[in-house]
């Protein structure tokens, strides 16, 4: 879907690279194991030669279910502890969800580009289209159901379609006449409820300029 409109200079599986380059815009997948000194040192080092580093995924943005991972495996035992990227180093903007969806991606690429490459008119409406996402990485890496409560529910975001419930790891979350309801006690605050929510990430503010971001995302692609 991608390799056709950029140019895919590295990656760990897909790509016979064998050091970093630098790139304008990083996806970056997963959480990383802090007893795992190769991946502190990769992810520091993407940050230093990336001009934009995007978290993709909830445990990426958030850690998730990962938070919680311990070692034991005969082969590794010693990886035992792993955070999201944001806790290691600056990230410019999340991708949340599991998976995330391939428009998502997508569009968030286009813009970053744009933002860094983009004319005066492509910058503002990437800026736009970009500040929600921006606004997550800038709130941090911890999120649970009280988030969920506050800024969604609360909000009266919420449309009911219980992936907050479907991603909970220990189904601290219950639906009750069609919204979520958060067993305070039962979360472990892992943000995958957070991270799931398609309301999370959802920007008022770009609606009206819509049909106006889509044609330009359509249009850097041609």
């Amino acid at each position: 879907m991608l390799d056709k409109y950029v140019d895919w200079v590295y990656d760990l599986t897909l790509a016979d690279v064998r050091h970093i380059p630098k790139m304008d815009v990083a996806l970056v997948e997963g959480s990383v194991c802090l007893q795992d000194k190769i991946s502190v040192e990769e992810i520091k080092e993407t940050r230093e030669k990336s001009a934009v580093v995007v978290a993709l995924g909830g445990c990426a943005c958030y850690g998730n279910i990962t938070r919680f991972g311990r070692g034991g495996q005969p082969n590794q035992p010693q990886h035992e502890s792993y955070v999201p990227i944001g806790d290691l180093i600056k990230v410019d903007a999340y991708i949340p969800g599991c998976a995330p969806t391939p428009q998502l991606i997508r569009n968030v690429i286009v813009m970053a580009y744009l933002l860094l490459k983009g004319n005066k008119e492509q910058q503002e409406l990437a800026t736009k289209y970009l500040t929600p996402l921006m606004q997550l990485a800038d709130r941090g890496t911890e999120a649970c159901g009280c988030d969920l409560m506050y800024h969604i529910i609360n909000q009266g975001l919420c449309m009911g379609c219980g992936s907050c419930a479907a991603a909970c790891p220990v189904r601290a979350i219950t639906h009750e006449y069609g919204k979520p309801n958060v067993n305070r006690e039962m979360c472990i605050k892992c943000g995958a409820c957070y991270a799931q929510c398609p309301r999370s990430f959802f920007n008022f503010d770009v609606m009206n300029e819509f049909e106006g971001i889509m044609e330009l995302i359509d249009g850097a692609l041609k």
